[in-house]
């Protein structure tokens, strides 16, 4: 952030306005509101700025000084707006502010600003700023219309009420864990409801009732001796864990629920594809651990991520698991809640975008296709020194598209065994590197061409394979970042392609419509002979 917001408290503090117009007018009106002494310097002062301060129930402490500019007037004020359009007093009023250490904000002129005003959505006493550093007041501006419209007004009267019981619930709540969990299931249930619906001592009530009904469950745990560790995890209460699909890497492409959650956790352990972005929209306060694994360096072992989950709940702590793509495909999250069942932990599961349709979806490679993909199938675990080549006979069927996660290492192995298999050698094959992120890259070959292409452009990982005839319609459907693509398909591998143009020896098919397709999935897991992962939609 270039700049860090700051809420200053004006109650009856001065500020000197500088100018008596426009400007000016809009700027005390702002003030004015939050209880500022106001005083406006100028030879000339508007109707509208008189009007607005004398009929304020705080116009004994606003002050009128009809004058040119003295810096004299600097004296005691706490900040300085210059809002004329003399370009000249501006730079003066700047340059007298800053040598006496006072902020100033020079209206218009961003580079003049110790601060800056932003767009307010005002929820007393909820209060956003919204602020694009002076570079977009407009869009700023459109964003608090934006949210004006998303924040209800009931917010403001719920915050004043839980100001009201706020050191009564300190007083019945001792620990920080505890009145943040009640807070919270008070902001989200049944006191929030009445509040918004306008009833606003029903809300009181229920809130009392709830303080109450927590404060003697406090009680009564308090009286079991807590001086073993079940008795002291009886007092906490258990927790739970939420098994969170963080998606592909896009922040946008979390769900509602996983945001909610995400906020909602003491502490979050998170695997290495989970990107900095999507990181860091968990709670600021959160505990945030790494248990990631990358290829055979696993920073803790999948029975120590189970362990960590089980006792941070036990502690009474809400967790999350934090998991790149989709929890359920090749993300262990079956294993993680088994555990967590064993040891009577309560989990929720929230899906995320799995890779393969962020790969396929940024890359403009539809992985099925009504024309020419009629199932799509996900398979893992081809860096498994030794795996036997059989296996890659069942995948020679033309009408379906394949996806290898955690492959590019096996990559020459991968497309000699399939071309061995019976593949044609002329397969096209495509690289997706960081999938929805502003860095994707998209390398597109044949399996007989990639791995040259690929020793030659390095696409770093992470990285999924897309196989089969769908990817020959990068060339025609990619979308997303294209100035960063790396498709060095050839001009004749492209034209010769039956997908698009036909050959000689192969019928031309109809026109490839760019609209997408509405697609029904079954989806099923199945496992190969030889203990390849796969999972199969049709």
């Amino acid at each position: 952030m270039n700049t860090f917001p700051l809420f200053f408290k004006l109650e009856d503090r001065k500020v000197l306005i500088v100018g008596g117009g426009d400007v000016a007018l809009r700027k005390a009106d702002l003030l004015s509101r939050a209880g500022a002494a106001i005083t406006i310097l100028a030879p000339s002062i508007s109707t509208e700025i008189q009007a607005l301060l004398s009929h304020t129930k705080y116009k004994a402490k606003h002050e009128l000084i009809y004058e040119n500019y003295n810096k004299a007037y600097m004296t005691g004020a706490r900040v300085i707006i210059a809002a004329t359009d003399d370009e000249t007093l501006n730079h003066q009023v700047h340059a007298d502010a800053s040598e006496l250490n006072i902020p100033v904000n020079v209206v218009d002129t961003p580079h003049l600003c110790d601060f800056i005003f932003p767009a307010i959505v005002d929820r007393n006493p909820i209060v956003i700023g919204i602020s694009s550093n002076g570079k977009a007041p407009v869009l700023a501006r459109l964003l608090r219309a934006r949210l004006e419209t998303l924040i209800p007004q009931g917010y403001g009267k719920l915050a004043k009420l839980a100001g009201e019981f706020r050191h009564e619930v300190k007083t019945k709540i001792p620990t920080l864990t505890g009145r943040r969990q009640f807070w919270e299931r008070a902001f989200e249930g049944k006191v929030s409801q009445l509040m918004f619906a306008g009833n606003e001592k029903e809300a009181a009530a229920q809130l009392q009732a709830d303080l109450d009904s927590t404060a003697s469950a406090i009680n009564e745990k308090n009286t079991v001796d807590n001086t073993s560790t079940e008795s002291q995890t009886m007092q906490n209460g258990i927790g739970e864990v939420y098994i969170v699909g963080a998606g592909p890497g896009d922040p946008e492409l979390l769900t509602f629920k996983a945001l909610r959650l995400m906020q909602q956790a003491d502490i979050v352990y998170y695997d290495a594809l989970v990107s900095p972005q999507v990181l860091d929209l968990c709670r600021r306060d959160a505990d945030k651990v790494f248990v990631g694994k990358k290829r055979s360096n696993h920073a803790v072992a999948q029975l120590g991520i189970n362990e960590l989950l089980v006792n941070s709940a036990k502690e009474g702590r809400r967790v999350v698991r934090l998991k790149g793509g989709d929890p359920f495909i090749f993300g262990r999250g079956g294993e993680e809640i088994e555990s967590l069942r064993v040891h009577g932990v309560p989990y929720q599961v929230v899906p995320g975008i799995t890779a393969a349709n962020a790969a396929a979806s940024y890359a403009g490679i539809p992985l099925t296709h009504r024309d020419h993909s009629q199932s799509v199938r996900f398979v893992t675990g081809f860096l498994k020194a030794g795996a036997p080549n059989s296996n890659f006979k069942s995948f020679l069927n033309t009408d379906e598209t394949v996806v290898f996660y955690m492959g590019l290492h096996s990559l020459a192995r991968l497309t000699t065994g399939l071309i061995d298999a019976g593949r044609n050698s002329d397969t096209p094959i495509a690289i997706v590197s960081n999938a929805s992120m502003p860095n994707q890259q998209v390398l597109t070959g044949t399996l007989e061409t990639i791995v040259a292409k690929q020793e030659q452009a390095q696409l770093p990982t992470p990285a999924l394979l897309i196989m089969g005839d769908v990817v020959a319609l990068h060339h025609d459907l990619a979308w997303y970042n294209l100035q960063n693509q790396q498709d060095n398909q050839n001009t004749s591998e492209t034209d010769n392609n039956w997908l698009r143009g036909g050959t000689a020896t192969t019928p031309n098919k109809e026109p490839t419509s760019q609209q997408a397709h509405a697609l029904s999935m079954v989806a099923n897991l199945a496992t190969t002979d030889d203990g390849l992962e796969q999972l199969v939609i049709g």
